[in-house]
């Protein structure tokens, strides 16, 4: 049994076309050097061999363990896959290398398995979008194309995590980091703006941060032009991640603005400061209801250290009405400018490694569950007509769950007993409810407190009465 695996990995190794004959050699003398000039090549374990290749730099650990199993497709094009990075909007996202400029670059795969007629016409529009786009906050696109029947988009490598993992990381942000981050994404999504373009998916998975606290927009796959042509295989679809939809994104889908864009920002900014999203909790049906109807919790019931007038910018960008937000990501920017200070920007972190095991490149997947990454996370899907149902009221409990796309620790209610206020400022309540509700609250409140004492009162007086007449 031992004999197979080791004919498996080396074998698998030379077929590749990664590692060469000559370099397998050298890596065994290595090995025998270090013991015994008499030991066989062949006794050496594909452990240690392994190893030794990998700390050659001949090998990386991703290529290893795809090799032991037999897989030797780890190229793609002139790009040689070094290492899986997870899960984009449209496929799988490798780490790579170009075979003759050396450059690490981020090849976004749509696997093949799923490589519908449909599904190649918007990874298409998607490799245009981004083709279009040159900006510092901005994920570039290098390159495109095809390897068989493998369609793949070559994009920049970013080093680091996104917000969504660095707030499960690290917890909430302070406002200085909170505010660099968005204002870094404001830049990049006003000059994809004045480009005439509309993410419509922006949300803290999609806003990557580097070590030194660099932030790019990514995942542009969701993109369209503020004037959507016949051709785009979204037109008049609601697409986006609910958590983080705007309103006029739910109502009318085709006629979404630069303002939608504006509104899943301030959403994210919410998030990176308290670490919950605005309405958690509950089905997709009723968080696009909560997006049209209701007030989220004021941040500092989740966060209390927070500054109202900082509070008041998050507020501005999730006006309901587009017409009341904020007008343009370029005033976002300017409005969390003066927040950003001069010394704190991002929390130092480290990239860790997942704790399971990545998939192989997606030609070979077999196996849909591996196409998951993000733990549960909603993908932007296409949620189609909604039949809205009048509101119920909730529990607290319901309401202080995390929610349901991320499981973990942060999305958990935060203890705390202080009565919450509405984003406005407007009369605190135990649940976030619509304006109709608190109304009819507040009228039988007052009609308890002024009917009990005159009823008590009456009770008084007859009985003294009775015993008078007694």
């Amino acid at each position: 049994m031992s004999v197979a695996r080791k004919s498996t990995f080396r074998a698998s190794a030379l077929l590749s076309g990664i590692v060469t004959r000559e370099q397998l050699k050298q890596a065994l003398d290595v090995l025998r050097s270090s013991e015994s000039h008499d030991t066989p090549r062949s006794s050496v374990s594909d452990e240690r061999l392994s190893q030794q290749l990998v700390e050659m730099e001949l090998l990386t650990t991703y290529q290893v363990h795809q090799l032991k199993t037999g897989r030797t497709k780890l190229t793609l094009g002139p790009y040689v896959i070094t290492d899986w990075i997870g899960q984009g909007g449209m496929g799988q996202v490798y780490k790579a290398v170009h075979q003759v400029m050396g450059r690490e670059s981020a090849i976004k795969v749509l696997p093949q398995d799923k490589s519908t007629p449909e599904a190649i016409a918007s990874f298409q529009h998607e490799i245009r979008m981004q083709a279009q786009l040159d900006h510092v906050n901005l994920v570039r696109a290098f390159d495109a194309g095809h390897d068989g029947n493998v369609h793949y988009l070559v994009t920049e490598y970013v080093p680091g995590t996104d917000l969504r993992r660095l707030l499960r990381s690290e917890g909430p942000l302070t406002i200085q980091q909170a505010a660099n981050i968005a204002m870094q994404a404001a830049n990049g999504l006003d000059y994809a703006h004045q480009s005439g373009l509309i993410h419509r998916d922006v949300k803290p998975g999609n806003l990557l941060v580097t070590p030194d606290g660099r932030a790019k927009v990514s995942d542009l796959g969701l993109s369209a032009f503020m004037h959507q042509p016949d051709d785009d295989p979204r037109a008049g679809k609601i697409v986006g991640t609910v958590d983080y939809l705007s309103p006029e994104q739910i109502r009318s889908p085709s006629e979404v603005t630069a303002a939608s864009d504006i509104y899943s920002l301030g959403c994210t900014l919410y998030y990176a400061v308290t670490g919950k999203v605005p309405f958690p909790g509950g089905s997709v049906a009723e968080k696009t209801r909560r997006h049209l109807e209701e007030t989220p919790w004021h941040p500092r019931r989740f966060n209390p250290d927070l500054n109202e007038e900082f509070v008041e910018i998050i507020a501005d960008m999730m006006e309901k009405d587009p017409g009341l937000r904020i007008q343009s990501a370029a005033e976002v920017a300017a409005r969390l400018e003066p927040w950003c200070g001069d010394s704190e920007t991002t929390p130092s972190f480290q990239i860790r490694r997942m704790p399971w095991m990545p998939p192989p490149l997606s030609m070979d997947v077999e196996d849909d569950d591996l196409q998951e990454t993000n733990g549960a996370e909603i993908h932007p899907v296409d949620f189609g007509t909604i039949d809205f149902r009048p509101a119920e009221a909730e529990s607290l409990s319901e309401l202080s769950q995390g929610t349901n796309p991320i499981a973990s620790a942060n999305d958990e209610t935060w203890d705390d007993t202080r009565t919450p206020a509405t984003l406005r400022g407007a009369a605190p309540s135990t649940t976030p409810q619509t304006n109709s509700l608190s109304q009819s609250a507040t009228a039988v409140a007052i009609a308890l407190a002024i009917s009990i004492p005159v009823s008590l009162l009456l009770g008084t007086v007859l009985g003294f009465l009775l015993r008078s007449v007694m």
